[in-house]
């Protein structure tokens, strides 16, 4: 009996040293998430049983963005700087699993007269053999940028180049005009200028990074591919998730803003001879290619309007109702009715174009039926950004002309009112674009109040602030990060003058482009009129002496 007790104890001594022994002793089971640290469970994984723990960690490349960098860093993995000790690497991989293409710019300040460049221009200034409009300017760009080009072009010429940090880039070029620079498509700024390479601009809506010219596929030469490379064994399953491209589609939306339209006088009597949308002709492109495009038109439609005299010497108009197809082929989806001459022909013709307007599905904001319905802003929005549009007219406040509580017209001007829509539009997330009916003088500098009310709109939150009455374009600045141009010219409109004095031909179309909530951009569109009806592009010269006077006259 008193053996079988010992034999008892000796076994249940063996059970319970087995249960308290490591489990690498007693079987060969896996091991748990202590062994890697508590590091990402499931990206540290053995080949097999026999097979060292290598732990996750990532290099990543000096040549990758600032932006790829800091989603990266958001991944969870363990970063090194030394490439060799690293069992993952983000880095330039064309040939790698997984790849993303990131988008770079070329671009200028924006009162850059140049337009754009060939790619084997720019490539020639990089290896030191300057050529075209930027030859002797060395191209500006942060650190990761240069590495970037410099491993996919080979190393620039030490003149050719210098290094600025990213947050210094943009006022470092304006401080030394003319100037240039590459920049990540995700750090564009209305205040650079987007150029050109090859024709192909990562701001225009039809960009291909690959596009197709008689059968060849060319590549966009401002695009990096990215990608991953992995030891062996990788240690990182699942990889993390690339964005396949740093510009989507998706999040445009590109807004076109004219000057004024009056279709009457001799424009009116030149449309009832070549055609009612003769006058859209040569800018049709431009403005049906906008998500938005945007008509100031000051005049009202009215089925009783005469026959249209070019020699109308008195300064009351209206339109034919048929010319509303000029607006439609032009493709407008906002009208602007801060105009002086909206109330022309009294409340019926008002109300008669605001029902012209529903039923051809064009909205409209700076005047209405009334002063609540003039008022009001107008919201859209289009690929995601929501876009606001709030107007006045500054001149006829208390006359006919302006709404009222039971009267048509357009919105008069209360500034209080203004910024405080504009505050609230703007803390909504809304880019707000505000645009004036302002006092006309035949000059290309805004006066004093003129500067201060615009100004006062861009400090509310405005992103852009337009003057929609000047007959000749004003001049333009930015302020407060805002765009102000004091105003366009003409669009649709006879006013043929040609003097310095009187230079009413030339015309500003303004193109602004949104991206994923943010105003990162304006293209300046430029056009002469002819035929006191039709607006066409300028010419190469033409467009150079136009921009270069008014960059002139806006202080830059």
């Amino acid at each position: 009996m008193k053996w079988t007790l010992r034999v008892i104890l000796f076994l249940a001594l063996l059970l319970i040293v087995f249960l308290i022994l490591p489990p690498s002793l007693g079987s060969h089971r896996s091991q748990s998430n202590s062994a890697t640290g508590g590091l990402l469970p499931g990206l540290a994984r053995a080949a097999n049983s026999n097979t060292a723990i290598i732990s996750p960690s990532l290099w990543i490349s000096p040549t990758v963005p600032p932006a790829l960098r800091l989603k990266a860093e958001g991944w969870g993995i363990p970063i090194v700087a030394d490439s060799d000790s690293a069992s993952l690497h983000l880095e330039m991989q064309p040939n790698g699993n997984q790849r993303t293409t990131w988008l770079y710019a070329l671009v200028a300040p924006f009162p850059t007269v140049a337009d754009g460049v060939t790619s084997q221009e720019l490539i020639a200034n990089w290896k030191g053999t300057p050529t075209g409009v930027f030859a002797g300017h060395p191209l500006l760009l942060d650190a990761s940028t240069l590495a970037a080009f410099s491993a996919k072009w080979g190393s620039p010429d030490p003149s050719s180049v210098q290094i600025i940090p990213s947050d210094q880039l943009l006022d470092q070029a304006w401080s030394y005009k003319p100037s240039w620079a590459i920049i990540p498509f995700e750090s564009l700024d209305p205040r650079w200028k987007v150029l050109t390479v090859d024709d192909q601009s990562p701001i225009h809506k039809d960009f291909q990074a690959t596009h197709f010219v008689l059968g060849s596929s060319i590549d966009y030469p401002l695009a990096v591919t990215f990608g991953f490379r992995c030891s062996n064994p990788c240690a990182v399953s699942p990889l993390p998730v690339l964005p396949t491209i740093n510009r989507d589609p998706s999040k445009f939306t590109t807004l076109i803003m004219t000057g004024v339209t009056a279709l009457v006088r001799a424009t009116a009597y030149t449309m009832n001879r070549k055609g009612v949308t003769y006058p859209g002709r040569d800018i049709y492109d431009w403005l049906t290619q906008a998500d938005i495009a945007h008509i100031s038109n000051e005049v009202p439609f009215y089925d009783k309007c005469p026959e249209p005299n070019p020699d109308q010497s008195r300064l009351v108009f209206c339109s034919n109702p048929e010319y509303i197809e000029l607006l439609n082929f032009v493709g407008a989806d906002v009208v602007e009715l801060t105009g002086n001459h909206f109330a022309d022909y009294g409340p019926g013709a008002m109300l008669y174009t605001l029902e012209l307007y529903h039923q051809n599905n064009i909205q409209y904001y700076g005047g209405g039926a009334d002063l609540e319905d003039a008022r009001k802003p107008l919201l859209l929005e289009n690929g995601g950004n929501k876009i606001a549009f709030i107007g006045c007219n500054s001149v006829d406040i208390g006359r006919p002309p302006t709404a009222t509580d039971d009267h048509p017209g357009a919105a008069p001007c209360d500034y209080d009112y203004m910024v405080k829509e504009i505050h609230q539009l703007h803390d909504q997330g809304y880019i707000v674009i505000t645009s004036f009916q302002y006092y006309e003088t035949y000059v290309s500098k805004p006066f004093a109040a003129q500067i201060h009310d615009f100004r006062l709109m861009a400090d509310a939150g405005a992103s852009i602030v337009q003057g929609s009455q000047a007959h000749f374009p004003q001049m333009m600045e930015f302020h407060q990060g805002a765009f102000i141009h004091y105003g366009l010219g003409n669009l649709f409109f006879d006013q043929m003058g040609d003097s310095p004095y009187y230079p009413t031909r030339r015309e500003f179309i303004d193109r602004h482009v949104f991206y994923d909530g943010r105003y990162i951009s304006t293209e300046l569109l430029t056009a002469l009129l002819e035929d006191y009806s039709r607006p066409r592009p300028m010419t190469l010269k033409e467009r150079a002496a136009f921009l270069a006077e008014y960059f002139s006259t806006s202080g830059w």
